[in-house]
C-alpha cells in the first residue's frame, strides 16, 4: 500500500508542476506598450518561459523579423515609419514549441538617423564577445592619466537581463583615475550612420565620477570620434566631443547620477559626412533629447570601428562598478 500511494504521490507532484510549468508559459512583453503611441525606433523589451529552456526569440514588425537573439530575453530598438503596425514577438524553447505575444503598436513619427526600414546592419551582443582591449593611463587627460586598478568579467549571470552581462570594476588610490575599455569591430568605411544601444546597472552609481560611451571610426583618410559621456559631478550633463579641437563640450542634456540598482536603456544616434561628426540625440530609459551639434574630424590613415566604454574615478577614487548587457552597434 505504501507503494502505491507513494506511486501516487509522485504522479500527483509530476502532474502538478507539469502544470504549474505551463500556467507561466509564454512571452511577456513590458515594451512598448500594446496600443499605445510611441516614436521611433522602438524600444522592445520582453521576456519568455516555456515548459523546456527557451532557445531563440524573435521580433516581427509587419510580419518580418526585425531581430532575433538566442536567448530567453531581449532589449533592442526597432525603427519604423509613421502609423500603425503589427507587432509580434515569438519565443521557441529546446523541444520546438513555440510561444508568442501579439499585438498593435502606433508610431508617432520616425526620428533621423534611424536605420531605414529593411536595410543597415548591426554588431549584437557586443558585450559577449572576445578580444576587449583595455588602458588606463591613456584615458586620462591628453592620453597619460594617473593609474587606476580595473578589470572585467564576462558573462556575468546577476546582475543581468539575459544571465551574460559584463562587469567593469575601477579603483586605485589616486584620484580621478580613469579606465578605458574597447571593442575593435573591423574596418566599416562605408558606413556614415550609426546608433549605440546599451543597457548599463550600477549599484553605487554615487561613486562615479562620469561614464562615457564612444564610437571610433578612421576610414583610410579621417578620423572620427563619436565620444559621449554622463558627465556626472562635473554639472550633471552630457558632454560630446570635439574631435578636431581634442576637448569635451557639455550639451545641455541632463545627465545626473542614474539610480542605483536600476537597468538604465540609453541610445545614442549620431552620423558623419565626409569632414565632421554630428551628434543628433541622446534617449535615456525612452526620453529623447535632440544634441544637434557638429564637430570636425581630424587627419588618419588608419581603418577601423570600435565601440568604448569608460568610468572615470571621483576625488576619493572610490571603487565600483558598472554592468552592461545588450551593447548593439547599428551602421548604416
Amino acid at each position: 500500500m505504501t507503494k502505491i500511494v507513494t506511486k501516487r504521490w509522485c504522479a500527483l507532484v509530476v502532474a502538478c508542476c507539469l502544470t504549474s510549468a505551463m500556467a507561466f508559459a509564454g512571452v511577456s512583453v513590458s515594451s512598448p506598450t500594446p496600443g499605445t503611441t510611441t516614436s521611433s525606433p522602438v524600444h522592445f523589451v520582453a521576456s519568455a518561459s516555456g515548459s523546456f529552456p527557451i532557445s531563440a526569440m524573435t521580433v516581427y514588425l509587419d510580419n518580418k523579423i526585425v531581430f532575433t537573439v538566442n536567448a530567453a530575453s531581449l532589449s533592442t530598438n526597432v525603427s519604423a515609419s509613421s502609423g500603425s503596425h503589427s507587432a509580434s514577438v515569438q519565443a521557441w524553447d529546446t523541444h520546438g514549441n513555440v510561444y508568442a505575444n501579439k499585438f498593435t503598436i502606433n508610431v508617432g513619427g520616425s526620428s533621423a538617423p534611424s536605420t531605414p526600414s529593411g536595410t543597415g546592419s548591426a554588431f549584437s551582443l557586443i558585450e559577449q564577445m572576445s578580444g576587449w582591449q583595455s588602458c588606463t593611463t591613456c584615458a586620462g587627460s591628453g592620453g597619460s592619466g594617473p593609474t587606476a586598478s580595473y578589470w572585467i568579467q564576462q558573462s556575468v549571470s546577476s546582475p543581468s537581463l539575459n544571465g551574460k552581462s559584463m562587469q567593469f570594476h575601477i579603483g586605485g588610490s589616486t584620484p580621478y583615475s580613469d579606465a578605458l575599455w574597447w571593442r575593435q569591430l573591423g574596418a566599416q568605411n562605408g558606413a556614415t550612420h550609426f546608433q549605440y544601444d546599451v543597457e548599463f546597472y550600477l549599484t553605487t552609481p554615487q561613486y562615479a565620477q562620469s561614464l562615457e560611451f564612444d564610437i571610433n571610426q578612421s576610414n583610410g583618410s579621417r578620423k572620427f570620434i563619436f565620444g559621449t559621456q554622463c558627465n556626472i559631478k562635473n554639472g550633471g550633463v552630457w558632454d560630446v566631443w570635439d574631435t578636431a579641437g581634442g576637448a569635451w563640450h557639455h550639451t545641455g542634456v541632463a545627465c545626473t547620477t542614474p539610480s542605483a540598482f536600476t537597468w538604465h536603456h540609453l541610445t545614442w544616434e549620431v552620423y558623419r559626412d565626409s569632414t565632421a561628426a554630428h551628434f543628433v540625440a541622446v534617449t535615456v530609459d525612452g526620453v529623447k533629447h535632440y544634441v544637434n551639434m557638429t564637430f570636425n574630424s581630424r587627419a588618419q590613415s588608419a581603418n577601423e570601428l570600435n565601440v568604448a566604454f569608460q568610468m572615470d574615478g571621483d576625488s576619493a577614487q572610490h571603487s565600483y562598478s558598472t554592468w552592461l548587457n545588450y551593447v548593439t552597434l547599428h551602421y548604416w
